[in-house]
């Protein structure tokens, strides 16, 4: 707990919205675990070493192999792979080694708090594009409209001011919704992309990573083999050359136990899953997006949805005379402003738009 108090201050609560649920799925949530797991995978203290060798006696000192075959990486036999634990091998993929026999090496697990970390921050950079682009337009306009309890004078005049601003930028949005569309963009392109990374980063192994699992759990105990001990093996060969007694190269194979890796396919198997579902989610979104901006109708249901005493006729001619830039600002606001004052700002502002154009009564 101590290791991970410092991550609470992701999970504050913005007291202003300016984006949608699954946007703050990318930045705050998946960010924090993110950040989570890679504090978790270099807590050394709480974990104990991430390696450990087995030396020959008198040879070579154990923290020295360790560190060796840390930094030199260790490897694995596929041909060992799937033979029979206890019978054949001592562990999948831990056999003899021949000269001219495939081996797979293991250098990930030195660039994994440090992959996560650099993941962290990726997911967090269309929030940054948006801050920045949005410039607290929002969080400017509410003037403590959020508040049931406003004074009378107050109210009035912040209201006024409000109506006055739509009123004087309406159809002038456009390039504030392009940039929130971007935005959203970039948080889908980048979750599809982060994918690929860890794909790549785990020689190809992640992709298939969840399904392999999955399959895992349905097979017979006593045949199955773990898809996990491939990708993130416990138990790994290293090869040390020293110098012997008469200046020759003496080549030393040894074992190494690797319990980081306990906590890595852990940690990967979770992001399989909530990568997946991330990037649906995500997808989604986009699915919506293109529904409001290809049906115009819909924008009169999604306003209706955010406040429900506001008046049907007077939401209509808001968005009869809106644009898509003015249906995102009024979708914000909608999500920040008190309801009773988010219905006479849709009132007045639909009067004033609306008055000499529509051929129906007026809010």
């Amino acid at each position: 707990m101590d290791l991970l108090s410092g991550l609470k201050n992701f999970f504050r609560v913005d007291t202003t919205t300016i984006d949608n649920n699954i946007f703050r799925l990318h930045y705050k949530v998946t960010s924090a675990i993110l950040i989570a797991f890679s504090m978790l995978v270099t807590g050394r203290q709480y974990l104990g070493d991430p390696i450990d060798c087995i030396p020959q006696k008198g040879e070579i000192p154990e923290n020295m192999l360790d560190t060796f075959c840390w930094v030199h990486t260790t490897y694995s036999l596929p041909d060992a792979w799937h033979k029979q634990v206890g019978v054949d091998v001592a562990y999948p993929g831990v056999d003899k080694y021949k000269e001219g026999d495939e081996r797979v090496f293991h250098a990930y697990y030195q660039w994994v708090c440090f992959v996560l970390f650099l993941q962290a921050l990726l997911f967090y950079v269309p929030r940054f594009f948006w801050k920045a682009m949005e410039g607290k337009r929002i969080k400017n306009l509410i003037m403590g409209l959020n508040c049931p309890i406003v004074a009378e004078e107050t109210k009035a005049a912040n209201k006024k001011l409000l109506v006055d601003y739509l009123v004087a930028n309406l159809n002038n949005n456009n390039l504030y919704f392009a940039h929130y569309i971007l935005a959203e963009i970039m948080n889908f392109v980048n979750v599809v992309g982060q994918m690929f990374l860890m794909d790549v980063f785990l020689g190809g192994e992640f992709s298939k990573y969840g399904t392999e699992v999955l399959k895992f759990t349905e097979y017979d105990g006593s045949i199955r083999f773990d898809p996990m001990v491939k990708v993130f093996p416990r138990v790994t060969k290293c090869t040390f050359h020293n110098f012997g007694s008469s200046g020759d190269v003496q080549k030393i194979n040894t074992l190494c136990i690797l319990p980081i890796n306990i906590i890595n396919e852990k940690i990967y198997i979770f992001l399989w899953f909530w990568f997946v579902i991330l990037a649906v989610l995500s997808g989604l979104v986009l699915v919506y997006r293109s529904v409001i901006i290809f049906w115009p109708e819909s924008r009169f249901f999604i306003l209706r949805s955010r406040n429900r005493i506001a008046e049907p006729h007077c939401i209509e001619a808001v968005v009869r005379k809106s644009k898509l830039g003015d249906f995102l600002v009024l979708d914000l606001l909608a999500k920040n402003l008190d309801s009773l004052h988010f219905r006479d700002i849709v009132r007045e502002f639909s009067t004033r738009v609306g008055e000499k154009h529509l051929d129906y009564v007026t809010c």
